[in-house]
């Protein structure tokens, strides 16, 4: 079963997390695929992308299922590879619309924040626990979106948080129920296609910071210290074992 379905409709091109028994979880073929076919939509001409999941949540973060047998040289390596996507979702020359639903933890919920619009159902729950093991992953593009005061709040605590809470504090732009997401959708497309191509990429481009060199930078410095397979595995003994990060 392919981990990412890929559809397009006209100029839209429609991603699809589809490990629904994982909750949609990052593992290297995933993040994988989702790199190289965000690459081939920069070669669509007003291309758009739709980022969603299937099963009940969008993305439950990164997948722990072989913790036990990896290396912290390979764990630095697959969460370097997901600060890329990071960087190439949040850098993107053309809008990338998340729809998000149920719980969605860490790396999933990093790339909610990274996305140019952020649509969930009122039902969503989002937490990101990455601090809790010293994992520099997506801090400065949370504190963009949300102000420095709450991120630090968020991922100090490390707490659950609701899409109300969420939209209010600017991490997503909209809540829609499940049922209404096309045409929220095909009304978001529609606001972007009034402006060409280069319009759309240009306006993205100005209200981004480029933070890419430093954010990666600051990723690999805190997965690189000794003892990061080992640091997760005693987050996870803390009553978390079946939860992703």
């Amino acid at each position: 079963m392919d981990s990412l379905l890929q559809q397009w409709d006209g100029d839209v091109l429609t991603l699809t997390l589809n490990r629904p028994d994982r909750g949609n979880a990052l593992n290297a073929p995933t993040v994988e695929a989702l790199l190289d076919a965000l690459e081939g939509a920069k070669a669509r001409v007003g291309a758009a992308v739709v980022l969603t999941g299937t099963g009940r949540n969008f993305c439950t973060g990164f997948d722990l299922a072989d913790l036990e047998t990896v290396s912290d040289g390979e764990l630095l390596h697959r969460f370097a590879r997901i600060e890329q996507l990071l960087q190439n979702l949040h850098h993107a020359p053309f809008p990338i619309v998340a729809l998000v639903k149920g719980r969605n933890f860490g790396a999933g919920v990093d790339i909610v924040c990274a996305c140019s619009d952020r649509i969930a159902t009122p039902d969503a729950r989002f937490r990101m626990p990455g601090w809790r093991f010293d994992l520099a992953l997506g801090t400065r593009r949370l504190a963009a979106r949300i102000g420095a005061d709450r991120a630090r709040a968020i991922l100090r605590d490390a707490a659950e948080f609701s899409a109300q809470d969420a939209r209010a504090w600017g991490l997503l732009t909209d809540l829609v129920d499940e049922s209404a997401w096309p045409a929220a959708v095909r009304a978001l497309i529609e606001k972007w296609n009034v402006m060409s191509a280069p319009a759309r990429a240009h306006l993205l481009a100005l209200t981004v910071r480029d933070t890419r060199d430093a954010d990666m930078a600051d990723l690999v410095r805190s997965a690189f210290r000794p003892g990061l397979r080992q640091r997760i595995a005693d987050y996870r003994a803390k009553g978390v074992r079946r939860q992703n990060i």
